[in-house]
């Protein structure tokens, strides 16, 4: 299907609320259109100098609108889709658009792997000593906290290509094992700095049974 693009360096996953403040004359434009059609819009990943996966949004609610045509906008992520053509221009209009293909989302996985990440991302918190906000097995999934496990920039974008929900979270699972080790070692090497200086009691050796080797 054609749609609208608003491209961004930005990682959007479905289900989460995206707020944008809106300022170009094309992308007011867009944001009237899509009050007045009630259209969707997608959000294309810029990245290495290029756009190739994306997500569809909804527009929600104008928040602010300002004397010069302003706006605040929050919008609802939806789906992910893969660009098929990108026009700087679509027709009569100042907004970019194109032929997108939206993927075949999986969201089957099993409870044992679900319950396997949240908990590492417990412990993830744990080790940084941030409160993590209050969430149950049954409404936890690979995106929720997808902005709140230290993924890079990069690392979200592969996430937000992978249509099957085990695939994610085993891509998680990697991502939070690997993070996991560097804040324990990070912990390790600060309790033997905090150490340093102090006094210690070491246990007597008996060497009456040393050899020279």
């Amino acid at each position: 299907m054609k749609l609208p693009l608003f491209p961004l360096q930005s990682v959007f996953f479905p289900g989460e609320t995206v707020p944008l403040h809106i300022f170009e004359e094309r992308y007011k434009q867009l944001i009237n259109d899509c009050r007045e059609e009630a259209i969707t819009f997608g959000i294309p990943v810029y990245i290495d100098d290029g756009v190739r996966f994306g997500t569809e949004v909804q527009l929600v609610e104008v928040v602010n609108s300002y004397e010069g045509g302003e706006m605040d906008v929050v919008c609802v992520a939806r789906q992910v889709f893969r660009i098929l053509t990108f026009d700087n221009e679509m027709d009569g209009k100042l907004y970019a658009g194109g032929l997108v293909e939206f993927l075949d989302s999986n969201n089957d996985a099993p409870e044992s792997l679900r319950k396997s990440v949240l908990e590492k991302i417990e412990v993830l918190y744990d080790l940084m000593a941030v409160q993590m906000p209050p969430t149950t097995l049954d409404k936890f999934n690979s995106y929720a906290f997808a902005h709140k496990m230290g993924l890079s920039f990069e690392q979200e974008y592969e996430l937000l290509q992978l249509a099957n929900e085990t695939d994610r979270l085993n891509f998680i699972t990697n991502h939070l094992d690997g993070t996991i080790e560097i804040l324990n070692q990070i912990n390790r090497t600060k309790a033997t700095i905090e150490m340093n200086g102090h006094f210690k009691n070491f246990d007597p050796l008996d060497f009456n049974d040393f050899e020279v080797k």
